[in-house]
């Protein structure tokens, strides 16, 4: 199987969006974020193409703005918005770097590496570059690689709002996958990983996030990627709803998401849309009705206290009030109480709050293992409301 990281991003956010792009090939209109980075990729690339006199900083803008394309933009105001966006980028990155100091190995550097599949006897761990037997490939697009004084770096342009924490760019899978390429291109630098830099490169905020990888590390997203495969082999494809549907190009054809284009597929009667329109007031009106009874609810409570009675009276009815006790268990006196009997395990269970807590801190096999455990418990069905 051929999976690019990308790909392998897309199946890990919705296997279902997965199968629409690369098993029913079926094409996705590109958002004005992706018009908009593709844009700002091209540009650096404009600044670092090999050439006697690097382009001025006047010359990447005039570059950005002949290639603009206003035409995915839904209104003028959203149109400046970005645009203003795209030159405060190029501008903040001028002032922040000199280009001609840079020494440039390549740009948008192609690659497909092979990995091995344990199943055919190979080594799965092995770092790409030696087949042995059955193997599927690793494909993508490096946007830089650089030569400093030490060794290399390879560089990941970023035009996102939100800048992750130095732990993700330590763990990023992303980054991994391209320092195994450049490995797959120079095998002889492998006995100098503490020499290679893998950066992201966030433009909006004009700051470089560095970070360095382990030989686990690089085995490790390999593992990644066959498991994964292991995965869409299965053939299951479901969706899953997140705040990246908001930029999804399927949503049409996504059952989670066709009935909002209920009027182009003319199928609702008014009886439907009135109720669903009744449901969602309803449910509004009992959540304000649970707020008000609240405050009611804590009202007569103090007056209670401040008489000193529990039953208060009025033509509507009589209001008692109740005492509730819960109790817990003292953990120490219970385990001293119940493992000599060896019945203290039978109490235990999985706190799930705890686990999370936990699992950042797992090494990456860990976490693998960890959720590789999760077994369904039960299934239930609700409805939610999300107000315009």
């Amino acid at each position: 199987m051929r999976l690019s990281y990308s790909a392998l991003e897309t199946f890990q956010n919705c296997s279902l969006k997965y199968k629409f792009q690369n098993i029913d090939k079926i094409k996705e209109p590109k958002s004005k974020e992706a018009v908009f980075g593709t844009l700002i990729h091209g540009t650096m690339k404009f600044i670092h193409n090999p050439s006697l006199l690097p382009p001025k900083l006047e010359d990447a803008l005039d570059y950005f703005s002949k290639n603009w394309n206003s035409d995915v933009f839904e209104d003028e105001l959203e149109e400046r918005s970005a645009f203003s966006m795209g030159v405060a980028m190029i501008q903040q990155y001028y002032k922040n770097n000199i280009v001609s100091e840079y020494n440039i190995v390549d740009l948008e550097s192609r690659f497909a590496i092979e990995i091995n599949d344990p199943k055919s006897g190979a080594n799965p761990s092995e770092l790409p570059g030696k087949v042995h037997g059955a193997s599927h490939i690793i494909s993508g697009i490096i946007d830089r690689i650089d030569k400093t004084e030490d060794g290399y770096e390879i560089i990941d342009y970023k035009t996102t709002k939100k800048m992750p924490s130095q732990d993700k760019v330590d763990n990023d899978l992303q980054l991994s996958v391209y320092l195994n390429a450049f490995l797959a291109r120079y095998p002889k630098e492998a006995a100098n990983l503490d020499k290679i830099t893998v950066s992201l490169y966030y433009l909006k905020h004009g700051v470089k996030l560095s970070s360095t990888r382990t030989l686990e590390q690089l085995k490790n997203a390999n593992q990644l990627f066959l498991d994964v495969i292991a995965e869409i082999e299965k053939g299951i494809f479901v969706p899953n709803v997140t705040p990246l549907c908001d930029w999804c190009g399927f949503q049409k054809i996504c059952p989670m998401w066709k009935h909002k284009f209920k009027e182009e597929r003319k199928i609702d009667s008014e009886e439907i849309n009135t109720a669903i329109g009744d449901y969602i007031n309803l449910k509004s009106a009992i959540a304000s009705t649970k707020t008000q009874f609240a405050q009611l609810q804590e009202k007569i409570t103090k007056y209670m206290e401040q008489e000193g009675v529990e039953r208060v009276f009025s033509d509507e009815g009589i209001i008692a009030q109740t005492l509730r006790k819960t109790y817990k268990y003292d953990e120490k006196q219970l385990r001293d109480i119940l493992e000599p009997l060896d019945k203290w395990e039978s109490v235990l269970k999985v706190d799930g709050i705890a686990l999370k807590n936990i699992m950042s801190v797992l090494p990456v096999s860990t976490r693998q293992d960890v959720e590789r455990s999760r077994v369904l418990d039960k299934e239930s069905k609700s409805l939610t409301i999300k107000k315009k």
